[in-house]
């Protein structure tokens, strides 16, 4: 079992906190967000940790030494959305969990349980633009769409078995091939996907994660970890 965390974008919305630095390595009472990831992802004996860097990616470096693990640069994080980033490290994904960079984990609920694809997912209310699961009465996801509204999102983190890894491989391939992946998220892909993929949903908590997408995110983020150690 491994990981891969995207890690490329530049976010923008976070500024100017990233004017100089990663939006992954933003601190969120005083811990960089990828480094709590790597740390969780350890903690539950996983060690093959694949960063996919862009926006700053010399900044990135000491990680290396830090904690093992191995960087792969995407260059045209500027030009394409994460489905590239994803077509790039294609041949890591069977028997992996990839991961948003921007996701805090207030809770770690990495396992190596698994046995069926994954996406973690719990309710948040009165969201925007999200992605949204539904899924039959076992959990098997039929359809990803974005929308608005309170239902079970994706929070950014999922697991793939070997199997439905090399699906999404090849589907990854053949958008690339295609050439129509300029604005394509990779979970686009996994929606094209999920007919011959066993894709589950894993119900967490709604305060087990936070997007850090923007400053207002962060505030909230801290705040909620402050009331918890009052």
């Amino acid at each position: 079992m491994r990981a891969i965390i995207m890690a490329a974008g530049m976010g923008t919305r976070l500024r100017p906190l990233t004017d100089n630095c990663p939006k992954s390595l933003v601190k969120v009472m005083g811990q960089p967000i990828l480094e709590r990831q790597i740390e969780f992802l350890k903690e539950k004996g996983i060690e093959e940790i694949i960063i996919v860097t862009g926006y700053m990616a010399e900044r990135f470096d000491y990680l290396k030494e830090k904690y093992g693990v191995k960087l792969i640069n995407n260059d045209k994080y500027n030009v394409y959305n994460n489905v590239y980033t994803m077509y790039l490290v294609r041949d890591y994904l069977k028997d992996a969990y990839v991961t948003e960079a921007d996701v805090y984990m207030t809770r770690n609920f990495f396992t190596r349980d698994l046995k069926t694809s994954t996406y973690f997912s719990g309710i948040k209310k009165d969201f925007k633009s999200e992605w949204i699961f539904h899924f039959d009465e076992n959990g098997r996801i039929h359809e990803i769409e974005v929308g608005d509204g309170t239902d079970y999102i994706m929070c950014g983190i999922s697991y793939w078995t070997e199997k439905d890894g090399g699906i999404i491989k090849e589907a990854l391939e053949e958008a690339v091939r295609e050439g129509s992946f300029n604005s394509m998220y990779w979970d686009e892909v996994v929606n094209k996907s999920l007919a011959n993929a066993e894709v589950y949903i894993t119900k967490i908590n709604s305060d087990d994660w936070f997007e850090i997408d923007s400053i207002k995110d962060l505030q909230i983020a801290e705040d909620y970890l402050k009331s918890c150690i009052r």
